[in-house]
């Protein structure tokens, strides 16, 4: 389960206001990335959090609520569709990890990433942390803030599109995604670049 491990190295280094930064939504085909960055209290309980990938839907749409109850800040960005398809999805979720932490009402002054890239043009000091949604309480908070909100996007394209069941596959490549796209066709959310090998090889 996380912990506050890495919260407090960074403190213990001086560092005040530390942020988790994660993503959601590299791999789909659909919709633009989303990612949060999230500051908590020191030590601060939240009963359940975990990796928003071991969490059920219904668990991580209540942790959301408490992560933002309790967080003394957070914000959720996008990098857009567009971005994705002109600087790549890599880029495009530098982006909206940027965004996220440039937009929190109280400023940190340290970030740690999920994963093992550091963002380009982060403005803070940070440290990545590969499988950082399982360790790091900050990164696992804003792991969910940033699922859940996609998750949230995706549902309203569903009421929008509801041949493509977006509802149930969230915009990933399930094997349904992919035979609504054969039978209705390619959307305007759809990520053109991600479905080029798909339309080469039919």
């Amino acid at each position: 389960m996380p912990d506050f491990t890495y919260e407090m190295q960074a403190r213990a280094n001086g560092f005040k206001l530390v942020c988790g930064v994660d993503e959601a939504g590299r791999g789909p085909l659909a919709g633009p990335v989303c990612a949060a960055a999230v500051i908590l209290p020191d030590n601060c309980e939240i009963e359940g959090l975990n990796d928003s990938k071991k969490l059920t839907e219904k668990k991580r749409e209540a942790l959301f609520d408490v992560i933002i109850e309790k967080a003394v800040a957070y914000s959720v960005a996008y990098g857009t569709l567009e971005e994705i398809e002109e600087y790549n999805i890599l880029n495009a979720t530098y982006l909206a990890m940027n965004r996220a932490i440039d937009t929190l009402k109280i400023s940190a002054d340290y970030a740690l990433i999920d994963g093992n890239r550091i963002p380009t043009d982060i403005k803070v000091p940070c440290e990545t942390v590969v499988k950082g949604d399982a360790k790091s309480c900050s990164i696992a908070a804003a792991s969910i803030l940033a699922k859940v909100t996609r998750d949230r996007l995706l549902s309203e394209y569903a009421k929008q599109y509801p041949e493509y069941g977006f509802e149930k596959h969230k915009g990933y490549g399930t094997a349904a995604h992919y035979e609504a796209i054969k039978k209705h066709g390619i959307l305007p959310i759809h990520r053109k670049s991600f479905l080029k090998s798909f339309f080469e090889g039919k």
